[in-house]
């Protein structure tokens, strides 16, 4: 049976080489996860460039799954079912600038129908490139697509009965797809999930947080997990944070230079009570998130607004941390909910503090988390997600179970 199952490969494509901090992938990296964690035979395809690349081996038979390095596990959190395949991109692949040395052109016309095809039962990607080599070759496809374009879809493949379904996260990137030639019953919004590892209790490393950074353990704690964007409203929590000296604010997430930029602007700003602490592996951030008294959503009106997709908010949840959210409309319909212990309006840091001090005194810190938040995430879990996507897939072109 295993033998059978090999040959009937879910394949999750993404056109950049892992393991990177970027949401796309963290997102990306999940679903292909949770797809494994289903029983399925699931394969996260990459590129990949480096030394390794010119091995003679790799690029006579440049397709072979096997286990994700222990790097990419720490990375974005996966477990041991998931099989991932970095397709080799030699020099001068991305060095001189022609589509025949561009690696999405190698990626479509080369791997995909040379040495993916034959062990491929279905494609997901984000890659429409990669979703329109899949059908023109024979492949069912799923294309996940979430954000806004001005470009519009080809019939021939939207309506190709290959074409499987498209995925959105919100209803007015659905929209869009649609005004951009995307069938309405081919195209989905479903929320993107939390990593269940999120869910289990890390008491003690949640602890070592604390003590590495409050002064005093009497302190409350204010985490902000995410991209370090100003609309996604990191310069709001600056101000919230000179407003509460009283209270020390952690930001976990975005490159060096971000992280440089952001402490420089606290400085100017006499907000001394908030640490940048860069890009927290997701083996380390689910107990980042359980050492908080209070998780931040903070966000800012604008195009951004409309369409982000609320990515850390379910692992938020699923730390069982009270959260403070910032009322955009991805997240309106959470806004009749226990989930969130208070809203304010965007672009208004004070507002945003007294939501933080209100809380701070109605929710005290449980080292369990909130039983209410951890249950009402489960719904939202990856492995649900993709169940529900496969769902809409022709029963003839689903891969098998493979337990």
């Amino acid at each position: 049976m295993q033998n059978v199952c090999l040959q009937k490969n879910y394949i999750f494509f993404v056109m950049d080489e892992l393991p990177q901090p970027a949401a796309h992938l963290v997102q990306s990296s999940n679903a292909a996860n949770a797809a494994a964690n289903l029983g399925y035979a699931t394969v996260l395809v990459y590129p990949s460039q480096g030394l390794t690349t010119l091995s003679p081996l790799n690029l006579i038979r440049p397709f072979q799954p096997r286990k994700p390095p222990r790097k990419i596990v720490k990375f974005y959190n996966l477990q041991d079912k998931l099989k991932v395949a970095p397709i080799p991109m030699p020099f001068p692949i991305n060095h001189i600038k022609s589509k025949f040395t561009d690696p999405n052109t190698i990626a479509c016309k080369y791997y995909l129908p040379f040495h993916l095809l034959p062990t491929t039962k279905l494609v997901h990607s984000r890659d429409w490139n990669f979703v329109k080599a899949a059908i023109k070759n024979g492949i069912p496809a799923i294309y996940e697509h979430h954000h806004h374009e001005n470009k519009k879809f080809e019939l021939e493949i939207v309506h190709h009965p290959l074409f499987q379904i498209s995925i959105t996260v919100t209803d007015t990137i659905s929209q869009t797809m649609i005004e951009n030639g995307m069938p309405p019953d081919k195209v989905i919004t479903l929320h993107n999930g939390y990593n269940r590892l999120f869910m289990a209790r890390q008491t003690e490393k949640a602890t070592e947080w604390r003590k590495k950074l409050l002064q005093h353990s009497q302190e409350k704690l204010v985490v902000y997990a995410g991209a370090l964007r100003k609309f996604k409203g990191v310069d709001i929590l600056i101000d919230v944070a000179r407003q509460m000296p009283n209270v020390q604010f952690a930001c976990a997430g975005g490159t060096q230079e971000e992280v440089e930029h952001y402490q420089q602007l606290a400085r100017e700003k006499y907000a001394e009570n908030i640490k940048f602490l860069g890009y927290i592996l997701h083996e380390e951030l689910a107990s980042l998130l359980q050492a908080a008294d209070i998780l931040a959503h903070p966000h800012c009106l604008g195009n951004a607004a409309t369409f982000t997709s609320p990515l850390k908010l379910f692992d938020y949840l699923a730390s069982g941390t009270p959260i403070v959210a910032t009322e955009i409309p991805s997240l309106m319909e959470f806004k009749h909910t226990k989930a969130i212990a208070a809203w304010c309006e965007p672009d208004n840091p004070s507002q945003f503090a007294q939501a933080v001090a209100r809380v701070l005194e109605t929710h005290p810190r449980q080292i369990a988390g909130y039983a209410d938040s951890i249950e009402f995430v489960k719904q939202f879990s990856w492995e649900n997600r993709a169940a529900k996507i496969l769902s809409y897939v022709d029963e003839s072109y689903r891969p098998p179970i493979c337990n």
